[in-house]
């Protein structure tokens, strides 16, 4: 039986904790229902143990730095400060991890350990929005990339703030694993499978709040039926509200119009339709509520930064 992948979480003293919480959540439990082949896990040192991680937390690694010696996967979650020097010792530890093919993933200001490193140098990067121009001008040789989510060049990979760690260790996760699985495990961590390293670090609206119980079972029926037309008036209707108090209900509970979240919802049809189906791609314009295949294609690629056999091709969870 093959070996299952070794990942290896670094640890030191100030640790971010948000970030190593996410590299262990994805990496250091166990899958009982994705069964025994799976990531092996080790947290290596750069000083010795205990580490602290804010002012009630710390934690004991399995080693030291020679663990990184063996590991198919190195994450680098944050760094104490984007000016701390990174110690000579770990420097050389991610040089030689390297050189001999290891994968380098920093999340968030971890990059900058990265780029102390001179891994970095002619390629692409990012981190939190925060600390992109900093990067640049620190490391002027590194192809900064300021709106994205996460980069992958070669084994090389660094991801934005804090979150956008989450969806590039599920990134991760679908290179070694494939879709399915990868979908899987966003289905228990409760986020989204399929955002994509070329989105924008912003959200394009605030979280929503609460519906209302009209605007909740609106909702419900139009997800149910959304390959029918839905002009704003029949929206209206169904909600028992004139066509004026469903634009301000709907701004009041999405931050965005009743036609906007309507479109919204058809792309997530769409996007769930390519990752778990083979239907083509006329079958779910029309399932998807789209009056034309092109019109859907425009909008797909305008929403999600991809055209839909792309999309299909990178989060396919049939096979």
């Amino acid at each position: 039986m093959r070996a299952c992948p070794l990942v290896a979480i670094l640890a030191y003293d100030g640790l971010c904790a948000f970030e190593f919480g996410c590299a262990i959540e994805v990496f250091g439990l166990s899958r009982p229902e994705v069964g025994a082949y799976w990531y092996r896990c080790v947290v290596a040192g750069v000083e010795e143990g205990p580490l602290r991680a804010g002012p009630r937390l710390s934690v004991m690694p399995d080693g030291d730095l020679s663990l990184l010696e063996q590991a198919d996967t190195i994450i680098v979650p944050g760094w104490r400060g984007v000016d701390t020097v990174v110690p000579t010792e770990l420097v050389f530890a991610l040089q030689r991890a390297h050189a001999r093919g290891a994968r380098l993933v920093s999340i968030c200001s971890g990059v900058f350990v990265l780029a102390a490193a001179g891994l970095l140098d002619g390629r692409r990067a990012t981190t939190h929005w925060h600390h992109t121009q900093h990067l640049a001008r620190k490391y002027p040789n590194i192809r900064v990339q300021p709106d994205v989510l996460y980069t992958e060049d070669g084994s090389l990979l660094t991801s934005a703030g804090s979150a956008a760690g989450l969806d590039l260790c599920l990134h991760v996760v679908r290179q070694d694993f494939g879709a399915r699985i990868a979908n899987q495990v966003a289905r228990r961590l409760v986020i989204p499978a399929h955002r994509d390293g070329g989105q924008a670090q912003f959200l394009p609206r605030p979280v929503p709040k609460r519906p209302s119980r009209r605007l909740g079972a609106l909702f419900d029926v139009v997800r149910t039926r959304l390959d029918e037309s839905w002009p704003v008036e029949r929206m209206a209707l169904e909600a028992g509200m004139s066509a004026r108090g469903l634009h301000r209900h709907m701004r009041e509970a999405t931050g965005v119009t009743p036609l906007v979240w309507l479109l919204n919802e058809r792309i997530a049809l769409a996007r769930d339709l390519l990752e778990t189906t083979r239907s083509p791609i006329a079958e779910i314009t029309r399932l998807s509520g789209f009056q034309s295949e092109a019109g859907f294609r425009k909008q797909f690629r305008r929403l999600s930064g991809v055209a839909p056999n792309e999309y299909r091709r990178q989060f396919d969870a049939t096979g």
